[in-house]
């Protein structure tokens, strides 16, 4: 209480107080029998945000809630309930739309290559390119392997509630060493530089390489088991990933493309706990560019398409190559036989995880997502298990804590769509906004 009030009610109550004889003094300059002065409580919710009326489905699996109100504080999420928003806090409304978790792909390369042209600081072409991902409702990537040095670095700032583009995950240099004493050494390194994953490719390329020998591959799990670092293996072949799995491999970051997957395959996967990561449009980038493809002409993908990339895979004589490219005839069967893989893997219980290889030249990343949820429309898959692959089951195979659901402690990093995604997942391209942290970062 302000001292001019004080004495103002010491005046008062001596001129005008019907008992005249001396009060007991409570220290604060007031009669002990004058009336109390109550300060109102602080609200709760005053400096919060209440996102209010969507129809939110939060990637656990329950059912989806209607006239939602999601309350955000700091970047996280406090509570949500339904109904009327809370008085004192700021209210967004978003009647009339749908809320979904971001998008969290597991298999990505981010480089700063889909940075626009003009942009040369390494630094800020990264954060260019992790803003294309949450144009498209894609909020986490995993990447594994090839980022530059300053990824590590935007990775370690971006737990705050102030953060603007999609969150990252590093994996350092791919792990190809042919020689074993040279690829523990480079495991070690990756290891001491702070990565995330680990990520080795055992892979020849349909015949035309060398794949990495199995005393090297031996050397990267001792040295990775030994300092309780997690091994993500790109892999093609149905006996490769079986290997793999045995040595003690972390994630299978690619689908078996080379025959159907098995029982003793599918037995120990299910036994090992290891997620499947299917990349599907990985197939794809090899093979759709033999002529020009129709997507280069959706609006979807050319409000955020990187122009110089287009003309490069538009090129007649990059499309030419790719036409007369042998592999890639292998790579448009190899999907195919990927696409039954996922629904053996998906019908079996085994926790697939969303992703797509996307960023390397050819990928574009954010659009490429959106073609990997078709894929796996068309291997069979649910809008429900394709959602729940890419926000919640990806998040647990990637033990990241902080995302994945909506629900009270995460970030609040969502997507708001004018579609009912569980009827289509088509409808995940009916993008309204992107929020990261609660920050609208997209529209």
């Amino acid at each position: 209480m302000r001292p001019i009030f004080n004495s103002f009610l010491v005046v008062c109550l001596a001129a005008c107080g019907g008992n005249n004889e001396p009060q007991q003094d409570t220290g604060t300059g007031v009669a002990a029998d004058s009336a109390a002065v109550e300060v109102a409580p602080p609200n709760p919710y005053a400096g919060a945000l209440a996102f209010s009326g969507a129809t939110l489905w939060d990637g656990t699996g329950a059912a989806v809630l209607e006239n939602a109100v999601l309350i955000v504080r700091d970047g996280r999420i406090v509570e949500i309930s339904s109904g009327v928003p809370p008085e004192g806090a700021q209210i967004v409304d978003l009647a009339g739309t749908w809320v979904v978790p971001g998008f969290i792909d597991a298999h990505t390369h981010v480089s700063g290559y889909w940075a626009p042209d003009d942009v040369t600081d390494t630094a800020e072409k990264i954060r260019n390119e992790l803003a294309l991902y949450a144009s498209y409702g894609v909020t986490t990537v995993n990447s594994l392997g090839g980022e530059p040095a300053e990824a590590m670095a935007i990775r370690d700032a971006q737990n705050n509630p102030s953060l603007a583009h999609a969150r990252v995950h590093v994996a350092g240099k791919v792990i190809e060493d042919k020689d074993p004493l040279a690829a523990a050494k480079t495991t070690v390194e990756n290891i001491l530089s702070g990565v995330d994953w680990l990520k080795i490719r055992v892979d020849d390329n349909l015949g035309t390489a060398e794949k990495m020998p199995w005393p090297a591959i031996e050397a990267v799990f001792q040295a990775a088991n030994a300092r309780n670092a997690r091994v993500a293996t790109h892999v093609f072949y149905r006996d490769d990933a079986l290997r793999l799995l045995e040595l003690g491999t972390d994630l299978i970051a690619h689908s078996v493309r080379d025959r159907p997957l098995d029982d003793p395959f599918v037995a120990k996967l299910l036994e090992s706990g290891v997620c499947y990561v299917p990349t599907l449009t990985r197939e794809v980038s090899t093979f759709v560019y033999a002529a020009r493809p129709d997507f280069l002409d959706d609006p979807f993908f050319t409000k955020s398409a990187k122009q110089s990339e287009v003309d490069r895979v538009s090129n007649p004589q990059f499309m030419a190559n790719m036409a007369a490219s042998p592999t890639a005839a292998g790579y448009r069967k190899a999907l195919a036989q990927a696409q039954e893989n996922l629904r053996i893997v998906q019908g079996s219980g085994v926790p697939v995880a969303f992703g797509t290889d996307a960023g390397p030249p050819g990928r574009f990343p954010g659009y490429f997502e959106h073609v990997e949820f078709f894929l796996m429309k068309e291997a069979g898959l649910t809008p429900p298990e394709i959602l729940q692959s890419a926000t919640s089951i990806a998040a647990q195979c990637l033990g990241l804590e902080d995302v994945g659901t909506l629900t009270s402690g995460k970030w609040a990093d969502f997507v708001v769509l004018t579609q009912n995604p569980l009827q289509d997942i088509l409808a995940t391209r009916s993008i309204v906004s992107v929020y990261i942290a609660g920050n609208r970062v997209a529209d």
